[in-house]
């Protein structure tokens, strides 16, 4: 498997989890969203894996200002989702934490987003080596 397959495998599978996490934690199936929440971190291990592999292909400097940009957002999103599992962990013990939970890990649904096209947009700047 190649670094852009795997990568884009890996990135699809992430978000597939992270939808099945939002379906299954809306609709309050916790052994379910659990699992979902399970692979997300999973395949977000496998996304940032296969991304720092890609990244050897190209000279991301040359990308300008959103490299350094992308990898401080990349870090700050990855600090995130831990917050998101603490939170998630308070609200398995009091339930009247979800909507806290709840707001938290779409916020972090967002930061992910802007990750990943900050992050194509990086690919598209940068020169290949």
């Amino acid at each position: 498997m190649t670094e852009a397959t795997g990568f884009i495998a890996a990135l699809a599978a992430t978000l597939v989890c992270l939808g099945g996490a939002v379906v299954t934690g809306r609709a309050a199936k916790r052994r379910a969203h659990l699992t979902w929440v399970s692979g997300a971190v999973i395949f977000l291990a496998a996304t940032i894996h296969f991304a720092e592999e890609l990244g050897k292909l190209y000279d991301l400097e040359a990308a300008g200002w959103i490299y350094p940009f992308h990898l401080l957002l990349a870090q700050v999103t990855s600090v995130a989702y831990l917050v998101v599992i603490v939170s998630g962990a308070a609200t398995l013990k009091k339930a009247a934490r979800r909507k806290t939970h709840s707001r938290i890990a779409y916020s972090v649904l967002g930061l992910t987003v802007v990750t990943a096209i900050t992050g194509v947009w990086m690919i598209l700047k940068a020169p290949l080596l």
